[in-house]
């Protein structure tokens, strides 16, 4: 099994300076972080390094400024709301790199905390350059990656840092890492996907993958549509990329050669509107109605869902099962999720979900808290599924 290199086996940090990369690409509104979810995740690792007398120095990126300093995309704001959360101050830095960054490094105590500006305020950031690379590695002893949600991209303060300085894993990295691996890298099995969404064309790397790994294969969400017109049946209305049939027999193909059981709809909730309360029947799939559109997986297939899930031992799931944004279309993913969130309560079960959608969704059924473990990387954790490497992460293993 992969081994990656954490603060475990960093050593002694008093007096030296720690580059944190962390994510604190935050929502933000007139100014002010609406949603601090990121920055209380890298807390701990902020706080173990303090409290070890290293000098923790934020990296970090924020939006899209392609290069340039852009004064509504400083981390300013960033920097205080993380000195609220973390109760101890946090000093700024107006850049990254060069003189500023250097005099307010040197200014750091042992155990102090700062916030570098915007790392995307210099082109070398997004382009990997390896000057930028080392002007940044310039202020620091020892590299931190606690930014799983970045990892995807190779970046200097990503992944050129890395091969610069000491580089470990940060304590919400290494959690993300752990979780992933008991997801799918050495799973208990049987293993049991569930792969929700509106589109199959976003999803073909990750069902291609995940079909050559796991026991079986939940497809639902809008793209269920698709699988199902591939294998001969009418869809109405419904939300159904037809082009992409030969793509859906395709990964079916695959399926049966690696043994891998894929789970479709076998009937389906249907309104003529997609909006909240529309007048809705449930229908098997072979009977959708032509003016009718699938907006949500009927009872009997959440009792399959369900009795996948029991004779599972690990759940992975991305994406929900129906319109869960509009009720009665949330019905479906609510029970589903329900009943992973049960088995996981009882240890019966590891659940890992990830992906916008799937944590809104979980949240909405009020049992994220109750899964093993909530990804919140979106994109790194997608293409974690898809089987792509992640630079940010591949710095970090051990070799050999």
């Amino acid at each position: 099994m992969t081994r990656f290199r954490t603060l475990d086996d960093a050593g002694d940090l008093k007096g030296q300076r720690v580059l944190l990369r962390v994510d604190l690409n935050v929502p933000m509104d007139d100014g002010r972080v609406t949603d601090a979810t990121r920055i209380e995740r890298v807390l701990p690792t902020i706080r173990e390094i303090a409290a070890a007398g290293g000098k923790v120095i934020l990296l970090a990126h924020f939006g899209r400024p392609k290069g340039k300093p852009v004064a509504s995309e400083s981390l300013k704001p960033v920097a205080e709301a993380t000195q609220g959360l973390l109760g101890s101050p946090v000093a700024f830095a107006s850049d990254c790199v060069g003189p500023a960054a250097a005099e307010a490094v040197a200014a750091l105590p042992d155990g102090g905390v700062l916030m570098l500006e915007n790392t995307r305020f210099h082109a070398g950031e997004e382009k990997n350059d390896a000057g930028f690379a080392k002007a940044l590695a310039e202020n620091g002893d020892v590299y931190v990656n606690d930014a799983f949600s970045a990892a995807h991209r190779a970046h200097a303060s990503t992944e050129g840092l890395a091969h610069l300085l000491p580089a470990y894993a940060g304590r919400q990295m290494q959690a993300e890492l752990d979780a992933l691996t008991k997801g799918l890298e050495a799973p208990t099995r049987p293993v049991l996907a569930i792969v929700g969404g509106s589109k199959v064309s976003t999803k073909i790397d990750l069902l291609e993958n995940l079909v050559g790994k796991v026991d079986a294969l939940v497809i639902g969400g809008g793209m269920a549509n698709t699988f199902l017109h591939a294998a001969g049946l009418g869809v109405g209305k419904s939300l159904c990329e037809k082009d992409l049939a030969g793509t859906a027999q395709r990964i079916m193909e695959r399926a049966r050669e690696t043994n891998c059981a894929i789970l479709l709809p076998v009937d389906a909730i249907v309104a003529e509107e997609f909006k909240a309360g529309a007048p809705h029947h449930t229908y098997g799939v072979d009977a959708i109605p032509e003016t009718g559109m699938i907006l949500d997986v009927g009872a009997q297939s959440v009792e399959r869902v369900a009795a996948a899930m029991n004779d599972a031992r690990t759940v992975v799931w991305n994406g929900p099962l129906g319109a869960f944004e509009f009720a009665p279309f949330d019905q479906g993913t609510v029970a589903a999720a329900r009943h992973a969130a049960s088995r996981t309560k009882a240890g019966q079960l590891v659940s890992v979900a990830g992906g916008g959608d799937t944590v809104a969704a979980l949240n909405h059924a009020g049992v994220a808290e109750d899964f093993t473990y909530i990804s919140t990387a979106g994109g790194a954790f997608l293409e974690w599924l898809e089987g792509k490497p992640l630079p940010g992460v591949d710095a970090l293993r051990v070799k050999g």
